[in-house]
């Protein structure tokens, strides 16, 4: 089975902006509640190490281009019981504001059996850190 979650949010500043808060992976201790920690080297094809709070995991990017997308494939213990490719966009808008675009998308046996947490947990942590990122971003201007 396959599902998507996605969840956006308007930031005022530029995509470069939110690019360097975003990407600044050292520091999402401080501002990030879903995130606890991102290490690792951060270039295509290479493993990470990416810490949820509630697990920790090693995916693989598949996508990291400047101020615009960040994109990672992980599984949990096996590929095909619950695997997830997460990503950010960043969608620089007219008004000179910025779109935070952030979504997974599940596959694997077990996502029918978590789909309602996906729909409320990981869902309100996905839209928890994308306020938090907002926030972050507009404070220093």
């Amino acid at each position: 089975m396959k599902y998507q979650i996605e969840t956006t949010i308007e930031i005022d500043a530029s995509p470069a902006k939110v690019w360097r808060v975003f990407s600044d992976f050292k520091n999402y201790p401080k501002w990030n509640p879903f995130i606890a920690s991102l290490t690792g080297k951060v270039e295509v094809g290479e493993i990470i190490y990416v810490d949820l709070n509630t697990m920790k995991f090693k995916p693989q990017v598949l996508k990291f281009d400047q101020d615009q997308e960040l994109r990672w494939k992980g599984k949990l213990l096996i590929k095909g019981l619950f695997d997830g490719e997460h990503y950010f966009q960043l969608i620089a808008n007219e008004n000179g504001t910025t779109t935070f675009v952030h979504g997974e998308n599940f596959s694997g046996i077990l996502v029918r059996l978590l789909r309602k947490k996906l729909d409320t947990e990981v869902k309100k942590e996905f839209q928890e850190m994308n306020r938090a990122l907002k926030e972050e971003v507009e404070k220093i201007g």
